[in-house]
């Protein structure tokens, strides 16, 4: 299915930014939310995997429920997974446009990667561990 994803802070993400590589961090910052109703229609519980396509990649993350998201809209937390699927071009601006990006979602077994693992794979090296 096709989306509309923002991106954005969330509290939880500001609590742990400092220890990025934490499984705290990594668990809200690979959440995708959606609204009850697009969950339903793909077939995805909370906390379920999800592949997540976008304009510059696709990766793993995890669906969550969320009341604030309008229908056929999702939000990611800023971070190595939005910056896993959205394009680095700043069009001048120095920053990356990071709102109203098309997606496409479908329901995955694959499980989301440390945020280490999507480090190494863009050719990154593994530190502080």
């Amino acid at each position: 299915m096709k989306f509309l994803m923002n991106t954005g802070r969330t509290v939880n993400q500001g609590v742990t930014v400092e220890n990025k590589g934490s499984a705290e961090y990594a668990r809200e910052a690979s959440t995708c939310f959606m609204h009850e109703f697009d969950m339903l229609e793909l077939g995805v519980d909370d906390g379920d995997p999800i592949l997540v396509r976008g304009p510059a990649g696709e990766v793993v993350m995890r669906a969550e429920a969320s009341v604030e998201v309008e229908i056929g809209t999702v939000f990611v937390p800023y971070g190595p997974y939005a910056n896993h699927i959205l394009a680095a071009d700043t069009r001048s601006t120095g920053m990356p446009d990071f709102k109203s990006h098309e997606v496409e979602i479908e329901p995955t077994d694959e499980e989301p990667k440390s945020v280490y693992g999507l480090m190494e794979d863009l050719g990154g090296l593994a530190y502080d561990r």
